[in-house]
């Protein structure tokens, strides 16, 4: 039987909190993380990226030595004693490092949780629309939905015209109440999202192009009406 290979992470590992993050701050996790080593970031979301990248090391020992349990039942090795040993081992590693992973969760949360409090007690900002919720708004009057990956754990929204909009730019959407899910509907089987009246309000306002006019500046009250100098 060929000796157990060391792990050797190549990509990061996804976590169950990805979504979570990249909806609170508006950046995806390699963005986050790229800041975090420029220190381009305040100490509560420094803190919350490096409890995640301690999360996501986590996962790596957890996939790993799930594979590895996968690869041993597999068929490819000789069913003996050997084998169950070796199985047993690799099962005390595998809750060992879910435990591990476990911890690092809770550890994440503990620093993730403030900051999305803080994020749905902030007002929206008022103003006219930006050109790409312009667009988010057009797309999802058309029919869009919410979706949930089984695996990953990772939101996204489609519309039905097929346009992917950025499950952050959604929650901003979402908070500002200009959109609203249908929460009756499984995420994993597509929320429905649609418009709400003052959705559809500021996409009509976006839409109207008013007409500039030079101003004309009033009449004093009793003076005559002005008449073109005459030439010389």
């Amino acid at each position: 039987m060929p000796p157990q290979p060391a792990p050797t992470p190549t990509r990061r590992a996804v976590t169950q909190l990805d979504h979570r993050l990249e909806a609170v701050t508006g950046h995806d996790i390699d963005t986050l993380w790229t800041y975090r080593d420029r220190g381009a970031l305040d100490e509560p979301h420094t803190q919350l990226v490096d409890r995640h990248r301690t999360l996501a090391n986590a996962q790596i020992g957890v996939t790993f030595y799930l594979k590895l349990l996968n690869r041993l039942t597999s068929g490819e090795f000789p069913v003996d004693g050997a084998l169950f040993a070796r199985i047993d081992r690799t099962v005390d590693q595998l809750e060992e490092a879910a435990n591990a992973r476990d911890a690092a969760a809770q550890e994440a949360l503990a620093a993730l949780e403030p900051i999305e409090a803080a994020a749905a007690a902030s007002t929206p900002d008022e103003g006219r629309l930006s050109t790409d919720d312009r667009a988010a708004l057009l797309a999802i009057a058309g029919g869009a939905k919410l979706h949930e990956h089984l695996l990953t754990g990772r939101l996204s929204v489609t519309a039905s015209s097929g346009t992917r909009i950025p499950y952050p730019q959604m929650q901003q959407l979402e908070r500002a109440g200009l959109t609203v899910r249908d929460t009756s509907h499984p995420v994993h089987a597509g929320q429905p999202v649609s418009l709400t009246d003052a959705g559809r309000a500021a996409l009509l306002d976006a839409r109207r192009t008013p007409a500039t006019h030079a101003p004309t500046s009033p009449a004093r009250p009793g003076a005559p009406p002005s008449t073109p100098a005459k030439r010389r």
